[in-house]
């Protein structure tokens, strides 16, 4: 592999039906669901973008037109706002379209279920001989740094086959994470395994994987080659515990920063209002609201 070859691709998994949201995601993905005034998906963009990602390959399914259209322009509305003499949210609505390169790929039903299946569509827009960023759509994160960027930064100075953005949860609710079991005398974070859903006593540790990755080819090469789980699907967990267990360099890196999930409605609810509470526009008087309640 040429290590010295940037990281430019993101892949970002976007092609699930969103049931807990039913009937709100109905006709739209959960990726387009506020928050506050922007939909999930556009802060995966922002933090790819700002990690130095230039081409944006979102994996979806029929359906989902919403999210090419909003990641497109918008002749009416910037006629409109242009008109109005809006120029802030003018520039604003058109740079969406320049933040990045988008490339849309859809995830077909024949195909297996699981969160490893989108690196199956996305595997022909990806080099031999290139690293890529791969994104959980309902997985946001708030740091001064982007969780991105500090992901290719051990990327970049260890040239594993992936590394793998972790976070300590507490006990009481680690068996419904995968968590990863880190090489005795390890100092760079080498895991030995990952162990999905452990029971609390005997989970080898507490720190939990979510939807940021830095991977390889051999990643890939493992999506097809992976054993199926139950009921035929594939999992992304699965194919970085084989790898590492035949001796792949795998880097689970705790990040600075917190994660968020918007996989459900509370902590969807839960991340607005961290990221509500983020904002210096909106921090103060939310404060007020929230103590008044």
């Amino acid at each position: 592999m040429n290590s010295h070859r940037k990281i430019t691709k993101a892949v970002i998994a976007a092609a699930g039906y969103g049931t807990r949201f039913l009937p709100a995601t109905k006709n739209q993905p959960k990726e387009m669901l506020p928050i506050i005034d922007k939909p999930i998906i556009h802060y995966l963009v922002e933090e790819a973008v700002a990690s130095g990602i230039t081409d944006i390959i979102l994996v979806t399914r029929a359906g989902q037109n919403i999210m090419e259209d909003y990641f497109d322009n918008h002749l009416e509305l910037e006629y409109s706002l242009a008109g109005s003499g809006k120029e802030d949210k003018l520039e604003m609505i058109r740079n969406i379209p320049q933040m990045a390169n988008f490339i849309y790929v859809r995830q077909r039903k024949h195909l297996p279920y699981g969160n490893g299946t989108p690196l199956l569509v996305a595997q022909n827009l990806i080099d031999d001989d290139e690293a890529f960023v791969y994104m959980f759509g309902d997985d946001m994160t708030l740091s001064n740094t982007p969780v991105t960027k500090q992901l290719i930064d051990v990327y970049e100075k260890e040239h594993p086959t992936a590394v793998i953005g972790v976070q300590d949860v507490s006990p009481e609710v680690v068996s419904r994470y995968g968590v990863v079991k880190y090489k005795e005398g390890s100092t760079n974070f080498e895991i030995e395994k990952l162990v999905e859903k452990p029971k609390i006593d005997e989970a080898p540790s507490t720190r939990a994987q979510f939807g940021r990755f830095v991977l390889t080819n051999k990643v890939l090469q493992q999506a097809n080659a992976q054993s199926r789980g139950k009921d035929g699907e594939l999992w992304l967990a699965d194919m970085l515990n084989s790898l590492a267990q035949s001796g792949e360099k795998i880097i689970a890196q705790p990040i600075e920063g917190e994660w968020l999930t918007t996989g459900d409605p509370l902590n969807y609810l839960k991340t607005t209002v961290k990221f509500a509470m983020s904002r210096e526009d909106l921090a103060t008087d939310f404060k007020v609201f929230l103590d008044s309640i």
